[in-house]
């Protein structure tokens, strides 16, 4: 680990690979417990993956921009540390596979070298940044957004009052009212808008996919935006303290609102304000550094196929608002590419356009500032590449998550099935090959990875059991789900269950029906106008499974007959038990509260100096096996438990003593008391706990 010390020149960095590649020896010589383990390795993007001994690492690119530097630099580690394929994900991140645990330090610190992150791209913590892929070029947009989503991704990362939320939670930005960012189905999103000239957003907050889905609910019509970090502050604070931890299937945001709803969600927020430390955090949108195009002479092209050539631009190329330039769609199947084919293209991006890529929520790639009469050569070089399939975000580019190939929690195959369906429209659907209309998403299971509940077709991995239980790979097939603009769509209906092997069955019938009896409307109101009874009699008898053949048991892409595995999943993180565990932590993040007072930093010293004292309430209640689902729970039953009852004794109530952080501005003075309260606090409850554990023996 020596080299990080002396090559990694951010010693913020460092010290989080150093961290990292320590926790992994303790864990090899067991001297922490794997749940702990797990924690903690989320957070700095190492994911678990269905194969044994291996991890999947997700590599955090804000809001989907790659420079071509990155671009290189994350194909060397590919090629170094797993197998040479990346796999874009709807969260504009990329995966790579197959990685040696052990390695993951000095992987992440190949990374660091051109400012690539693996922290907070898992676990229970802000996740990636997401905006809309045209972002800065897009013809309707009333300003770029990307500078605020960067900003806002710099701001809370490594922050404190989101490293150990219940749950994740991700954050959008939308270009335009169309909301490419999806922002209805995040935990808060961002749509730009100005009003009398201020710059600023609609929010959008509590929104959520998974098996229960969410729309989210306005919390502001405009905000200005030199309020959307405090905002997003308060809304995280909020959270963290009344969000559900115990059970992970209740634990996001959107269940918080569903449970108190709007209003006292926003009453929550405002008791939180004086604790904030900043009111407003101007963006200095000046400082933000975009892409420049390069000034080239346009080289000689020889087109050989006209006709493909134009079917390519009437598909692939988007206008751009900046004269002269078109940026071009790249559609990627399944989101995966290989570091051969990056390499090049990052050199062509170099040398033809603005040095960077931006990768899409449809998995795909874009590539900006490409001056119109670039494009023949471009598509020329793409070409070569296998770029140039024409479709982009069609009907025929369908969304999928990586289901059963390496995720623990797939139950059916979804890049399977997705290679298929689009065999059949290719072949037999050829108009749809330029209908933006038609989205067609695919999840390996009802986690929602694929965004499978918010397209207008939509497949689920499931299983069939039949008569004799006998056990096949199926599809929920869900329809009528879309993106309606502003903030605004609909959720997909659940239909029928059908093996895997009829899923284009299924697909076919619906998309006969929608060309003979649409009458011009587009998908989401076609299937309103007929309604799920419709749906569900044209697609029943697909779901009989008294006559399966040996084919049904075999899923998509795969050559052996179905077996179902699940493992835990881990998109959510975990939650951790130990009492000594926790005790630890609480001395941890009075270390943490320490550094941050000593380096000026009061509001996250008072922050950690909070997470301390609740974590070590925690520790006290789990002891005498009380509830500890929620840090207001906690605090709420720890007074009940210890304070009424007089078993610790403290000079006021626990709830006077934590809430401090709500009534007190973050001062030097208040973050200096609160930290000695904190350390004050873990001493009495440790000192009961080990009387309580002597008596006991």
């Amino acid at each position: 680990m020596q080299s990080f010390r002396t090559e990694i020149e951010n010693p913020v960095v460092e010290k989080d690979i150093i961290e990292l590649a320590d926790k992994i020896a303790a864990f090899n010589n067991l001297q922490i417990d794997e749940e702990k383990f797990r924690s903690l390795r989320l957070a700095r993007g190492v994911y678990g993956q269905r194969q044994a001994g291996v991890q999947m690492i997700r590599i955090k690119l804000p809001y989907g921009k790659v420079k071509s530097n990155q671009l290189r630099r994350i194909s060397e580690v590919s090629d170094e540390y797993s197998r040479g394929r990346l796999h874009i994900t709807t969260r504009q991140d990329i995966q790579i596979h197959y990685v040696d645990l052990n390695r993951t330090p000095e992987l992440w610190a190949e990374l660091e070298r051109d400012d690539v992150t693996l922290r907070e791209a898992c676990g229970n913590v802000v996740r990636n940044v997401t905006a809309s892929e045209t972002a800065g070029i897009d013809v309707d947009e009333p300003f770029d957004v990307s500078p605020y989503a960067d900003a806002l991704y710099k701001f809370f990362l490594r922050n404190p009052i989101c490293q150990e939320m219940g749950r994740k939670f991700k954050v959008s930005f939308s270009s335009t009212d169309e909301d490419t960012g999806l922002s209805y189905l995040h935990d808060l999103g961002f749509i730009a808008k100005i009003e009398n000239g201020v710059r600023g957003f609609k929010v959008m907050v509590a929104g959520g996919l998974g098996s229960q889905p969410r729309h989210a609910e306005t919390l502001y019509e405009f905000l200005s935006s030199d309020k959307i970090i405090p905002v997003m502050e308060g809304v995280l604070r909020v959270f963290d303290r009344y969000g559900e931890r115990k059970s992970r299937a209740k634990a996001r945001m959107k269940f918080l609102l569903k449970d108190i709803g709007l209003e006292a969600f926003r009453d929550l927020i405002a008791q939180e304000q004086k604790a904030i430390e900043f009111k407003t955090v101007a963006i200095d949108v000046d400082s933000y550094v975009a892409s420049t195009p390069v000034s080239v002479e346009t080289p000689k092209v020889e087109i050989k196929d006209q006709a493909a050539f134009d079917l390519w631009k009437s598909t692939n190329l988007i206008p751009q608002k900046q004269a002269g330039f078109v940026a071009i769609g790249i559609k990627v199947l399944l989101g995966d590419f290989y570091t051969d084919k990056a390499r090049l293209l990052a050199d062509l991006v170099d040398t033809y356009a603005a040095g960077e890529v931006r990768l899409t929520l449809r998995q795909n790639i874009v590539i900006p500032f490409v001056k119109e009469e670039l494009v023949p050569y471009f598509y020329q070089e793409l070409e070569k590449l296998g770029f140039v399939e024409a479709g982009y975000n069609k009907a025929v580019d369908i969304t999928a998550c990586p289901g059963t190939d390496t995720c623990n929690l797939g139950i059916a195959s979804s890049t399977g099935i997705a290679v298929e369906l689009e065999k059949v429209i290719a072949a037999e659907y050829p108009q749809y090959l330029k209908n933006k209309d038609l989205i067609i998403k695919i999840s390996g299971c009802m986690n929602a990875c694929g965004q499978h509940n918010m397209a207008n077709i939509g497949f689920q991995g499931m299983t069939v059991r039949t008569p004799d239980k006998l056990v096949a790979p199926a599809l929920q097939v869900l329809l009528g789900g879309g993106n309606l603009g502003n903030g605004n769509g609909v959720f997909a209906d659940k239909v029928v269950k059908v093996p895997s092997k009829r899923g284009p069955e299924a697909l076919r019938r619906v998309l006969d029906d929608f060309e003979a009896n649409a009458n011009g409307n587009e998908f989401v109101n076609y299937y309103k106008e007929k309604g799920e009874k419709y749906f569900y009699n044209l697609l029943n008898d697909l779901q009989d499974v008294s006559n399966l053949t040996q084919d049904d048991f075999i899923d998509w892409g795969e050559e052996e007959k179905y077996v179902k595995e699940i493992g835990i999943g881990e998109c959510a993180g975990v939650v951790i038990d130990l009492i000594a565990t926790l005790f630890f932590e609480s001395e941890e993040k009075i270390d943490s509260a320490k550094v941050a007072y000593n380096n000026k930093v009061y509001s996250g010293s008072i922050y950690y100096a909070y997470q301390s004292i609740v974590n070590s309430a925690k520790a006290s209640l789990m002891a005498e096996d009380q509830k500890t689902n929620t840090h207001a729970g906690i605090i709420a039953n720890f007074d009940t438990y210890f304070i009424t009852s007089k078993k610790i004794e403290l000079e006021t109530s626990f709830s006077d003593l934590i809430y401090q952080i709500k009534n007190a501005a973050p001062t030097e003075e208040f973050a200096k008391k609160y930290i000695a309260d904190a350390n004050l606090f873990l001493e009495k409850v440790r000192t009961y706990r080990n009387d309580e554990t002597s008596v006991l023996k």
